[in-house]
């Protein structure tokens, strides 16, 4: 039993971002379509479908550049909230289907379907299938999900069937199954370490299962191990299934530099309600509260203070303001965020104002109802 090879799945869904946003307004389907900020501004693409990756559009792009190289584009602000939550709906959905999963991402996911062969008469590939069906049956979602012997290969092998493809790539046929591929498609390989590889004619995966393990060291470094390992198909098989959020952050990029401390303290409050929101739909408190400034020339700033556990908009607002008055220097700010972490169960209350913050909750999960109803503008909560 040890030594039957693991059976690991990786669930990739496409163009996530987007694929949401065509459930809320299915006109989009078949048309060019990315999530992302203002073309007016500073805004940048976090999701592209495949029709706007056509056009060279992708994610991390500014919106205007986007636009100039896909002019048919269309441009959704992202509801990044509900994705979270769609994404969580659909973890606790695998782990009725599979008896180990992993949440890599909010787009990805590990399966260990290891020993599940006897339930789909030794099928696994015709089960990950039925499994992309449900996933769009249920969810509405495409999805590509590969099946390999470790997490590393199911995550490379998805990469070259995306979108709506799978891939099975048997035990004992892992090394095969890379050679052809570019060697890019190794995770660790970036710009600068390709480039390296490039120069002394590595440029696919069989170029290096032919190098030595010492030659790749030699140009690589420790680093070289792994991408050696990861050529010859080797890669963790151990899933992490206790994967916690750690910090919800929003952050503004403005069209227009804003110079003033009053538009910069609006600015912010926004900001404060956003990850608030978020704060309390998991039930958490945040201990830990940061700000983050950008000024005109790039040049970034941060500053951070502890608090005792808190999910209500004027008080971390306030804590907030005061970092931002802190950090500033009087110039421009090109972009501004919050980013809170060191989470707490939202039920540890002190006995003193047990009642009180019962009250408070309660009022706030109303504001957040109103907001999740009518949107964020239909109400805001006062500055503290």
């Amino acid at each position: 039993m040890s030594n039957r090879p693991k059976q690991i799945a990786h669930l990739d869904l496409d163009c996530f971002f987007v694929s949401v946003e065509r459930i809320k307004d299915p006109g989009l389907r078949g048309k060019p379509v990315a999530v992302g900020g203002s073309p007016q501004g500073r805004g940048v693409v976090t999701s592209a479908s495949y029709e706007a990756r056509a056009f060279g559009v992708r994610s991390a792009m500014p919106a205007g550049q986007a636009l100039r190289l896909c002019p048919q584009l269309i441009l959704v602000r992202g509801h990044h909230r509900e994705y979270g939550e769609i994404s969580e709906r659909l973890c606790t959905r695998l782990q009725e289907l599979a008896p180990v999963v992993e949440r890599a991402s909010i787009d990805e996911f590990y399966l260990d379907l290891t020993g599940c062969e006897g339930l789909c008469k030794g099928d696994l590939g015709g089960f990950i299938r039925t499994m992309q069906r449900l996933v769009l049956e249920e969810f509405s979602l495409p999805c590509s999900i590969a099946l390999a012997t470790n997490k590393t290969l199911a995550k490379i092998a998805v990469g070259t069937v995306k979108p709506a493809g799978i891939c099975v790539v048997p035990a004992g046929q892992e090394a095969e199954f890379l050679a052809p591929l570019p060697v890019g498609v190794i995770p660790g390989v970036g710009v600068k370490t390709e480039a390296r590889l490039l120069s002394r004619g590595i440029r696919t995966v069989r170029d290096m299962q032919q190098r030595t393990l010492e030659d790749i060291t030699k140009l690589l470094g420790a680093h070289g191990q792994w991408l050696h390992d990861v050529a010859h198909g080797r890669g963790s098989e151990e899933l992490v299934t206790n994967w916690t959020r750690k910090s919800i952050s929003k952050a503004e990029t403005f069209s227009k530099d804003l110079a003033t401390m009053a538009e910069l303290e609006e600015e912010l409050h926004l900001l404060v309600e956003d990850v608030c929101s978020t704060l309390r739909s998991k039930g958490w408190k945040t201990q830990t509260i940061q700000v983050k400034i950008r000024y005109h020339d790039f040049s970034t700033f941060t500053t951070a203070h502890t608090v005792e556990g808190t999910n209500d908009d004027p008080v971390v607002y306030r804590e907030a303001r005061e970092l931002l008055h802190h950090l500033h220097d009087g110039r421009p700010v090109r972009l501004l965020g919050v980013h809170l972490s060191n989470f707490t169960s939202g039920e540890q209350l002190s006995l003193d104002f047990a009642d009180h913050d019962k009250g408070r909750q309660k009022m706030l999960k109303a504001v957040d109802d109103l907001r999740a109803r009518f949107g964020d503008d239909v109400i805001h909560v006062g500055h503290a």
